[in-house]
């Protein structure tokens, strides 16, 4: 996706971030058509007749990752069923730094607008969430519970579905997708794959040049750097909690001396780093690396579907587990088009479009829902689903690790940055 996030505004990387998107913010309020409409609308969910009535008309602009061509159709077919049922026009913002729509939504607290603001939703999950719910940038009251299709969504089955990276969602952003870290390679070309972090580092060292990660803060490379410090850490439990001095001094000596090792090793020696998740499978395409990975299980199978990948590749996770979360949409306290967000997050969790999310043709990105709880019918596109080649089965993918609390990957973007950050 999803979706670099930063947690904590006081630090230096964050302020910066914050920082650059306030100076891009200024000139963008003036200009924003929901900025100028008005009104806040309602806060609730519950009177659904009066949601329906509201958003008759409005127009919701969603700002969310437009790195993805398979996602941005997705997002435009959501905007089509949208606009045929409820009469509301979608528009999607699309954002590379989930960071800089919290900048924005920031100075236009600051400036006061308490209504009519320029962001109506947001695709949103860790750092990035966890910071507007403590600034209070949010709907102040639990609002995706109340949503009609929210009762199939799979919360006793998927833990993550409200809590986000250890943050309890409190009812503050609604779940859309799940995910969990994979890896991809080219069976016809790779015969062995390493299952562990330190057979990683084994596997590169044979096949230097063979490996790459995005460049932190990139969601997809910060969660590979996650996922290291989760397998090597003395005590993992220590990164559920906030971190500290003394937490992350041992955490950080066992991730760092595996980086170190392993830069060298890296395509183009670590000098330079791809961009982001689509560039390591263009380049697992173009055979410039033998390994990728990905934060969308059925990424590899959507990608052969679309033929951007060869019918050969086939996913493995580490023997030990792969981290997991879930992904969400969130509506910022001043937004102008409320009704309509609450029209849109409501379809997002409609069987209907969950499972065209899930079709690797369409995107590949699984499901919230508890399929168990859907009618026959509903439940029947699912069903019917080939979910390709490339899709782990439920039981091959093993433990689904908890994502660190929000405050690790700050201090660790921010040493990374300082000791690689050479772009």
């Amino acid at each position: 996706m999803t979706l670099r996030q930063s947690p904590r505004p006081s630090s230096n990387l964050t302020r910066r971030r914050l920082l650059s998107g306030l100076a891009l913010t200024t000139m963008f309020l003036a200009a924003s058509p929901s900025f100028a409409d008005g009104h806040g609308g309602l806060t609730s969910a519950k009177d659904w007749d009066k949601v329906l009535k509201e958003a008759k008309g409005q127009t919701v602009y969603w700002h969310a990752w437009g790195g993805g061509d398979r996602i941005n159709d997705y997002i435009a077919w959501v905007g089509d069923e949208i606009k045929a049922q409820y009469g509301v026009t979608l528009k999607h913002v699309k954002v590379s730094d989930t960071a800089n729509v919290v900048s924005q939504v920031i100075a236009e607290k600051a400036a006061g607008k308490v209504s009519g603001g320029s962001v109506d939703l947001v695709w949103v999950n860790g750092e990035n969430f966890a910071s507007l719910k403590d600034k209070k940038l949010l709907l102040p009251a639990s609002w995706a519970p109340d949503l009609p299709n929210y009762k199939f969504a799979d919360i006793k089955g998927k833990p993550t579905l409200t809590t986000d990276f250890t943050v309890p969602t409190d009812g503050l952003e609604s779940p859309w997708g799940m995910a969990q870290l994979s890896f991809y390679y080219d069976s016809a070309v790779t015969k062995a794959v390493p299952k562990s972090a330190t057979a990683l580092l084994d596997w590169a060292k044979k096949n230097p040049g063979r490996f790459a990660y995005p460049k932190p803060p990139d969601f997809i490379g910060s969660t590979f750097l996650k996922q290291i410090a989760l397998e090597l850490a003395p005590d993992a439990s220590v990164l559920s909690k906030p971190v500290s001095e003394e937490s992350y001094k041992p955490v950080a000596d066992k991730l760092f001396t595996f980086l170190d090792e392993l830069n060298p090793n890296l395509w183009r020696k670590g000098k330079v780093f791809p961009d982001n998740v689509a560039s390591l499978k263009n380049m697992l395409a173009d055979s410039e690396i033998d390994i990728a990975f990905t934060f969308n299980p059925g990424s590899a199978s959507s990608a052969i579907a679309n033929n951007e990948l060869p019918d050969s590749v086939r996913s493995f996770v580490f023997e030990g587990g792969t981290i997991g979360n879930s992904h969400f949409v969130a509506i910022p306290f001043n937004a102008n088009a409320k009704a309509g967000a609450f029209i849109v997050a409501n379809f997002l969790l409609s069987p209907k479009a969950q499972a065209r999310k899930q079709d690797p043709s369409v995107w590949g990105d699984p499901t919230v829902l508890d399929l168990a709880s859907l009618s026959a019918e509903d439940k029947a596109r699912f069903d019917a689903l080939d979910l390709g080649v490339a899709t782990l089965k439920p039981e091959e993918f093993g433990q689904a690790l908890p994502e660190p609390h929000a405050s690790w990957m700050e201090r660790i973007e921010k040493d990374w940055l300082k000791r690689y950050g050479v772009q």
